[in-house]
């Protein structure tokens, strides 16, 4: 360890260029996590876009993956690897999130980087355009009808196994909270239904089962829409229980789903293995066995992927701010506002660096050999979709390394809140992400 103090390797951020020593800590790494310290900051979602950019542009990265659910983000995918006109466009795509917290994608940030990449991908052959997915579990009703409108569409003779799990939750309309709390108190649940209805899909999509359409994406988008189906049935159900065990149902699900990407879209360039962007919050990104999350029994995306892909494979970024402005909820499920970011807590991460930064904005890099202070165990703030301001005494903030948690920290002092798009504050069908919010 160094004696270096937080200002003395703090490197100045102010445009894209400042981002070079990041891009070189990249370097060959296949896969680039970069987090968020709440869903509602404007320069995290900037920041995050130039860094994407570059990694696009001069790293060869071809696909960007997020914490948002597969079905609404597969619209956005369709949008930026469309051609001239094609509909829909991305402002159609993001108009059509409904899922509450809406404005976690449906903002101004993500429609001017999704405009730009397919603005981008015009400029490369079809099978070389960076596509766009979404990793997370909650879209157990909107996969399901994925599925059986894949299976109308192209194998309509064997839809049963798809209408035998809609039968299973039909009951329970739509809700998947009704459809948990049913699991507490009746051994009976939709778990065999809809694990047959996944196997059916990856037999036919390995070939197993002739497929005579020859549609590999939209069978590859069936299967991960049924996967989707098989954890958020397990997730729900885990999730009436309490404890750790849903947090780590989501994680592995998105996880597993980055590693099917990988997998598909490898060969799509001939001799050039694909690499991801991930978007998610500093919860999911930033290692969690470098916080207290580890006590609690919680693995997280930034973890797994480092011990499936190796830590010279992937690269974790993470971001902080003194305090500012974001776009939270008082309640799960209320409207957004925008709200005040009170200043750090006393003894925090954020405290320290707004101490001894002297720059608006700066980018740590971390190496193998830590400062003193990066390699103490501090509070480390973190902001979800539910935000209360006045309980920070309490809460939002997570006890961190945070040169072992991260590889790479981006820190602007003071944030401001970024911009929903118009008329999308959507519905709400699930409970609070347990501890986080996130």
């Amino acid at each position: 360890m160094t004696r270096d103090e937080p200002g003395d390797i703090a490197l100045p951020l102010r445009h894209a260029d400042d981002l070079d020593p990041l891009l070189t800590r990249v370097g060959d790494a296949r896969i680039v996590c970069i987090g968020e310290a709440s869903h509602g900051t404007h320069e995290y979602y900037a920041w995050r876009a130039t860094l994407t950019k570059r990694l696009i542009q001069e790293k060869g990265f071809d696909l960007v993956a997020v914490e948002g659910d597969w079905p609404d983000c597969y619209e956005v995918n369709r949008s930026v690897v469309a051609s001239g006109d094609s509909r829909p466009t991305p402002e159609e795509s993001l108009a059509n999130f409904v899922r509450w917290p809406t404005w976690m994608w449906a903002n101004q940030d993500v429609l001017d980087f999704t405009r730009w990449l397919r603005e981008a991908n015009q400029t490369r052959p079809e099978d070389e355009r960076v596509r766009f997915y979404g990793l997370d579990v909650y879209s157990l009703w909107e996969s399901l009808r994925e599925v059986l409108d894949y299976l109308a569409e192209h194998h309509p003779a064997e839809m049963e196994s798809a209408l035998t799990a809609c039968r299973c939750f039909e009951p329970y309309a739509e809700d998947p909270q009704t459809y948990a709390a049913a699991t507490r108190f009746v051994p009976d649940t939709c778990e065999a239904e809809v694990i047959d209805l996944l196997s059916a899909l990856v037999d036919r999509r390995r070939g197993a089962v002739p497929d005579a359409d020859g549609d590999p994406e939209a069978a590859f988008a069936a299967e991960q829409n049924a996967r989707a189906v098989v954890d958020a049935e397990a997730y729900y159900r885990a999730m009436v229980r309490g404890g750790p065990d849903s947090w780590n149902i989501r994680d592995t699900h998105m996880a597993d789903t980055l590693d099917q990407l990988l997998a598909h879209h490898d060969g799509r360039r001939t001799g050039r293995r694909s690499k991801a962007v991930v978007w998610e919050h500093n919860t999911h990104v930033g290692d969690a066995r470098h916080t207290d999350m580890r006590r609690a029994g919680l693995v997280n995306v930034g973890q797994l992927v480092r011990e499936r892909h190796g830590e010279s494979d992937c690269v974790l970024v993470g971001f902080g701010s003194h305090r500012g402005t974001v776009v939270a909820a008082e309640g799960w499920g209320r409207p957004h506002a925008v709200m005040q970011v009170p200043p750090a807590r006393a003894g925090s991460t954020e405290e320290l660096l707004h101490a001894s930064v002297p720059y608006d904005a700066a980018l740590f890099v971390f190496g193998p050999t830590l400062p003193e202070w990066a390699a103490e165990r501090r509070d480390h703030r973190a902001i979800g979709v539910v935000y209360r301001p006045t309980a920070e005494r309490w809460g939002n903030y997570v006890p961190t390394v945070l040169g072992r948690r991260y590889d790479a920290f981006l820190w602007v002092d003071r944030t401001t809140a970024l911009a929903p798009l118009a008329g999308t504050e959507g519905r709400t069908d699930e409970l609070e992400t347990w501890p986080f919010g996130a």
